[in-house]
Formats: structure tokens, sequence, C-alpha cells
């Protein structure tokens, strides 16, 4: 069941952390995100799909190319970020948003705020890359 949100909420740490105003607030922020993301990929399509691919010129054409080649880029990392924001919507239904998914501690409103994907606290983020670097430098 939706949560009718006060214009303007916005989560504060003085509330109880991961209430339904909350949960709500970030679900819609997600949302919108995530909505935001598929019109933009969307619009990278129709333009890709308008290009004349034709060009006579080497130059322009190669130029085309190189232009395409960073939006695709651009919507794969669009793709990533909306399959973050699917877990995160996922977390929301289950009950585990907004905490560590490897420590169980509340992750923080203010990270939530600019991270919604957010899934571990900072600490934890942070030794995680750590692993990742010492396995990527031992190859």
């Amino acid at each position: 069941m939706a949560v009718a949100l006060p214009e303007n909420y916005k989560p504060t740490e003085k509330e109880e952390y991961m209430n339904e105003k909350q949960l709500e607030y970030f679900k819609q922020k997600l949302l919108s995100w995530r909505q935001e993301l598929l019109t933009e990929s969307q619009e990278t399509i129709d333009h890709l799909k308008e290009e004349n691919w034709h060009e006579p010129d080497i130059a322009d054409r190669a130029s085309l190319e190189t232009e395409a080649g960073v939006e695709l880029r651009t919507r794969n990392r669009y793709l990533k970020l909306i399959s973050k924001i699917d877990q995160a919507l996922k977390r929301i239904e289950q009950g585990e948003y907004g905490y560590c998914e490897e420590t169980g501690e509340p992750i923080g409103i203010k990270r939530l705020e600019a991270r919604p994907i957010a899934s571990m606290t900072i600490e934890a983020q942070e030794r995680h890359e750590k692993m990742e670097k010492q396995y990527a430098d031992d190859d």
C-alpha cells in the first residue's frame, strides 16, 4: 500500500529509520530516476535510428560513428544503473532497503539521498573496493 507523502517531504535523521514515509520517498525517487534513464535511452535509440549512416565524407562518417559509440556506452551505463535501481526497489519490497547487505547496519539517510542505490555503508563499500583492488592486483 502506497503511503501519501506530505508535499516537499525529505527524510530526516530524527524520524524512525526506514519508516513507511522514508521507504515511499526512496521508492518514488528510484522510480523517477528509472523513468528518466529509460526516456533518455529511448531518445538515444531514436536518434541513432534517424541518423544518416551513409555520410559520403569519411571524416564525417568517422565522427558520426564516434558519437554513436559514446551514446551507446552511455546507454549501456544507464542499463546497468536501471538494474541497480531495480535491485534497490526489490530491497524496498523485501524490507531490506537502507540496511547494509554486508553488515546489516543502517546505511544512513545522507548516503541514500546521495546514492539511493547504495546497498552498503560507506565503510563496508570501502572494504569491498579494497578487496576487489587486491584481487585485481594479484592477477
